[in-house]
């Protein structure tokens, strides 16, 4: 089975658009949203729409949950003052042009998604999340030290766990039995279709493959692919400077930061 595992849009309809393109071309068995449809771009309706009317499988990002509750906070965590004042403008230009129908499908969404394969009488749990299993806008970052990660998978019950929010895509395998009676977990950030901050400006997404012989005892039975795509990056740029919102977003994009 091959899955394609998309997130962290943001508003951003050139880029949804050049993704829908680009996967559909790899023909792939399942698609799943793993969140933050809206937020620092000028198209949130847009994108919900275009998300609905597909029946993708979504669940909500911490943008997505603080406009879904009409809430002036994201839970995007800024550190610096100057963060924080821009994001204020963000929240408060999207919480004013999404429309009553979108809010609800938002407020709406669920928290996580759970897959369970059986494969080579194994289980095999597949758990999509946003931000971590226990905090929606908790970040998960590579460099997070691996037996705190285990923790934060085991509690799960996570083989395979998928996720967002950081924006920077990666996959580390984690050994919890190496040796005679191996198993591994897997840890995937997919990146960001539509607001990359690992210095690639191109829209990102993975593909996910699982086959009659994955199972938790071979690390190499499941393979990850990430992809990266172009869009038309100047259209989404210049629709925020023609906002309400900071130019600085603008940049963010065009350098992938």
């Amino acid at each position: 089975m091959k899955i394609a595992l998309f997130s962290d849009i943001h508003a951003n309809l050139p880029a949804l658009e050049a993704f829908f393109k680009d996967v559909e071309n790899r023909e792939p068995d399942a698609l799943y949203c793993l969140g933050d449809l809206v937020g620092y771009n000028i198209w949130p309706n847009e994108v919900i729409n275009e998300i609905r009317k597909r029946g993708i499988p979504t669940i909500a990002g911490n943008y997505d949950q603080g406009i879904g509750l009409m809430s002036n906070d994201c839970g995007c965590a800024y550190k610096e003052e100057h963060e924080k004042d821009m994001g204020k403008i963000s929240i408060s230009y999207t919480n004013s042009i999404v429309k009553p129908d979108e809010r609800k499908y938002l407020r709406t969404l669920p928290a996580h998604i759970k897959v369970e394969f059986q494969l080579n009488n194994d289980k095999l749990n597949l758990l999509l999340v946003h931000g971590s299993p226990r905090k929606i806008n908790e970040y998960l970052f590579e460099d997070r030290d691996e037996k705190s990660m285990m923790r934060i998978m085991e509690g799960a019950d996570a083989d395979i766990m998928c996720f967002g929010h950081t924006h920077k895509p990666y996959h580390r395998i984690l050994p919890i039995e190496p040796g005679e009676n191996p198993h591994y977990r897997h840890a995937i950030n997919i990146g960001s279709v539509g607001k990359p901050k690992d210095g690639n400006p191109q829209g990102g997404y993975v593909l996910l493959t699982i086959n009659e012989n994955s199972g938790i005892s071979n690390k190499d039975s499941i393979s990850v692919e990430f992809i990266r795509f172009d869009y038309d990056i100047e259209k989404a740029a210049k629709a925020i400077e023609d906002s309400p919102l900071p130019d600085e977003y603008a940049e963010m994009l065009r350098k992938g930061f």
